[in-house]
């Protein structure tokens, strides 16, 4: 009865301190990535100005990514997340300056934009740290059996306080405005700062401690391509996410082309966040782990369909329905990625892994608001996210032919392995 229990994980008390922690992070950090889109389109009036905010944050994720992974794999977990949560507070204190009047009074518009460019950037390289670091820390908290629990409450976690974030962001702009919308990101943040000292330390299982740099990422690169299931999730997200960026487009969209404001604004970052709440509700009820391969290919040309459609539409209402399963189909995304790395990734090794998926996958977020930004440069906002949904459907397809291993994917034999065992 225990493996069916949809609340299984949920009855470990550091996971829900760990819940509470990641959820009050992304709603802070995805909050605040709005805000500063929101201040700087303001600032330029210039989509490749949206852009260039993902460039600035990509590039020192990516680029340090595997050291990142490297130095997790070898490092007590929860020490090494509040550092970086330490260093975050840092930047959100700073963007707040940039964007209070008082304090930038007589500043050149370029040189608050360069110095906000700046910060972004910091956090970018903040953020190579973030991704292997929870995703190694929640592998200790639960124990093999309920990772595919966990992976959906922690999944859907990510996934609703990563749109409620920025929801929320483009209420608090039109209530209070850009400068005390993020001094509420920086009181989120030291709030998770405090409640990750009630997780307590967790052992390092690394077997290789002291190994050399140059010998841990080739260790690491080396089991992701030659494990197919993760490299083909890693692989088909990444292609989907960079694609699929609407949602860094969405300024011009309520500004100019929907014509609603910041309220509407707020409320089109909304609409993703209701499909995923309904996608928790069905993954922890409904175990997704049988067939995953399928399941995965057909969320993700779900995914595709409707960036096509909010791309299309020039009705608020179709806008809003868009974005809403554009929410259900991520978040079924999510859920399967997650289950699959946690299943298919050794314990000593899930920092390196984790660092690879985050520069497949997490950097092309800021990489698809590059793309996003660029092709409605080129094209116009609207062809350029049709354009992004149309790339995706035949990512979709050409995976689903290419890939078989990752198509006929069935995690629920990996999951009894685990049972088993323990």
């Amino acid at each position: 009865m225990e493996k069916k229990d949809p609340f299984a994980s949920l009855r470990i008390k550091e996971f829900n301190i760990f819940l509470l922690v990641r959820f009050a992070l992304v709603f802070a950090w995805s909050m605040q990535f709005i805000i500063v889109e929101w201040q700087v389109y303001s600032l330029t009036k210039d989509p490749w100005s949206l852009g260039l905010i993902g460039a600035f944050e990509f590039v020192p994720a990516f680029s340090m990514a595997l050291f990142a992974g490297h130095i997790v794999d070898q490092k007590e977990k929860r020490n090494l997340l509040a550092l970086c949560i330490a260093l975050f507070s840092l930047i959100s204190f700073g963007l707040y300056f940039l964007t209070d009047p008082d304090y930038v009074e007589g500043w050149n518009s370029k040189t608050v934009l360069y110095s906000i460019y700046a910060l972004v950037f910091f956090g970018g390289f903040l953020r190579s740290f973030f991704g292997p670091t929870i995703f190694s820390l929640v592998a200790l908290i639960v124990p093999k059996r309920l990772y595919p629990n966990a992976a959906t409450w922690s999944s859907t976690t990510w996934q609703v306080a990563g749109v409620l974030g920025p929801a929320f962001a483009g209420y608090s702009i039109s209530w209070i405005g850009v400068s005390k919308s993020l001094s509420i990101v920086f009181a989120l943040v030291l709030f998770s700062l405090f409640m990750v000292f009630f997780i307590k330390k967790k052992p390092i299982l690394n077997p290789k401690k002291g190994e050399s740099i140059k010998k841990s990422l080739k260790e690491g690169i080396s089991f992701v391509f030659k494990t197919k299931a993760i490299l083909g999730a890693i692989t088909l997200d990444m292609i989907s996410v960079l694609f699929g960026g609407a949602i860094a487009l969405l300024p011009v969209f309520a500004q100019d082309i929907l014509e609603v404001g910041a309220t509407g604004f707020g409320a089109l970052r909304a609409a993703p966040a209701v499909g995923a709440f309904l996608t928790m509700l069905v993954t922890a009820f409904i175990p997704i782990s049988k067939n995953a391969g399928m399941k995965l290919l057909s969320a993700i040309f779900g995914f595709g369909i409707c960036v096509i459609i909010f791309g299309a539409s020039k009705i608020f209402l179709v806008s809003l329905v868009a974005l809403f399963f554009y929410g259900v189909t991520d978040g079924v995304s999510m859920v399967i990625r997650q289950t699959i790395l946690q299943l298919k990734t050794p314990d000593h090794m899930r920092g390196r892994v984790a660092s690879v998926n985050s520069m497949f996958v997490g950097s092309s977020n800021e990489l698809g608001a590059l793309e996003s930004g660029l092709t409605a440069k080129l094209m116009g906002t609207v062809t350029a996210v049709i354009f992004g949904g149309t790339m995706t459907l035949i990512t979709v397809v050409a995976t689903g032919i290419f890939n078989p291993t990752l198509r006929k994917l069935d995690l629920s034999k990996d999951l009894e392995e685990h049972e088993k065992s323990e």
